[in-house]
């Protein structure tokens, strides 16, 4: 069976038929970046000469910008102007994040179609939440074109603290959430109280169990997000850009490698298979050496791993790239105790908070690494395992597929 993402759906399908009547005579923004594209590949923004009585009045780019061109965090996008269209290009990843209130009266209705991660720090979802705050209590509508989790329903990680919320973390979720953007907006709006008017078009045919439809070519949703198998990693490997080891930017393989020139990986690998074997279960953990061309530890050989996730290696049942990851740093920190791990410096616009305990939602991570106790490891899984099946229940509801 076919799989039909809500674009598809909007723009082509009989099914879509009631939306694309609810959207005649409207004037219509829409938020997008380069895998915003139909099933034959084709732009979404230039489909809506092919939708009577509509009208697009504006575009909107999130963080990378509207081409996908910005590599790294806080490389903001300019203002822009899309000649071929004669309509504006409104950065929300410049010199504001948030919609401005002049930008509500050149639409009616504003459609979000980004391809996302599953991942609470992928900033799209906070830029999803944002949107949600920006037109409650107005009569502005925003409307999800629904696009797969390339994980699926994987869940895992600890859920954000209260108080830690930022451009990576805007609510409590674990760091895999097992949603789509469109179960996530409907979720987000009831957590937060929001009254705002929410239209979600549907997938059509998605199967959970095959998240990411053979049929469908993966378009990279952001600079070092280049395939499928590095979306099943980065649950994991988005931890080490909290850290002083590379995650493989500046390579032709980000987001899927862990390395650096200042660690013994032999002898982290041997505690790994002594200390928690089942988490090389569901992936294939490579030796590899990289030499990143920009980024940490540019133009320097970096030993290390690659975290393989492609098929028919990746078994989605077990694998588990956050508590891997966790497992790697923990294991340096008691094997090189005098190596500064903890990366510091500005990381999205926070300028006092270390970026790990931003990206891992709070200091517990950072704490149990840092903990000498090698008893502690039990009591970790047992605190993920709570959060996670918090989780799950608090959003059964709001799964749709």
């Amino acid at each position: 069976m076919a799989v039909w993402f809500g674009a598809d759906v909007l723009l082509h399908r009989p099914e879509g038929a009631p939306f694309r009547n609810r959207l005649r005579g409207r004037r219509v923004a829409l938020l997008a970046h380069p895998a915003s594209v139909d099933a034959r590949l084709r732009p979404v923004w230039e489909r809506f000469g092919t939708l009577p009585d509509v009208r697009l009045t504006a575009l909107l780019s999130p963080q990378h910008g509207f081409a996908g061109e910005k590599q790294d965090d806080m490389v903001e996008s300019a203002h822009a102007y899309h000649p071929g269209l004669g309509v504006p290009i409104l950065s929300l990843y410049g010199d504001t994040r948030r919609l401005r209130p002049g930008w509500l009266d050149l639409f009616d209705v504003l459609l979000f179609d980004l391809q996302d991660v599953g991942v609470r720090v992928y900033t799209f979802l906070t830029t999803l939440g944002y949107l949600l705050q920006d037109l409650a209590g107005s009569d502005r509508e925003l409307w999800v074109l629904d696009r797969p989790n390339p994980a699926g329903r994987c869940v895992e990680g600890l859920a954000l603290q209260p108080g830690q919320e930022s451009f990576v973390g805007l609510a409590p979720t674990p760091m895999q959430h097992g949603l789509t953007m469109g179960e996530c907006a409907r979720w987000y709006r009831r957590f937060a109280g929001l009254d705002v008017r929410l239209t979600v078009v549907p997938l059509l045919g998605w199967d959970t169990q095959a998240p990411w439809p053979a049929e469908r070519v993966w378009l990279q949703p952001s600079p070092n997000m280049p395939a499928v198998a590095t979306a099943r990693a980065y649950p994991g490997t988005v931890l080490l850009e909290g850290t002083t080891l590379s995650e493989g930017r500046g390579t032709t393989r980000p987001l899927s490698l862990v390395g650096d020139p200042r660690v013994d990986w032999s002898a982290v690998r041997s505690r790994l298979r002594e200390r928690c074997p089942e988490l090389l279960a569901g992936l294939a953990l490579r030796d590899v050496t990289f030499e990143p061309t920009f980024h940490k530890h540019a133009g320097q050989p970096c030993p290390g791993f690659e975290l393989v996730t492609a098929d028919p290696v990746h078994d989605p049942g077990r694998c588990r790239p956050y508590r891997l990851i966790a497992a790697i740093l923990k294991i340096v920190r008691a094997s090189h105790p005098g190596l500064p791990l903890w990366r510091t410096g500005p990381y999205e616009y926070e300028f006092e908070r270390l970026p790990i305990d931003m990206i891992a939602g709070g200091p517990a991570l950072r704490r149990w690494v840092d903990d000498a106790d090698d008893d502690s490891w039990g009591a970790w899984d047992a605190e993920l395992r709570a959060d996670e099946r918090a989780w799950v229940d608090a959003t059964a509801a709001f799964r749709r597929y």
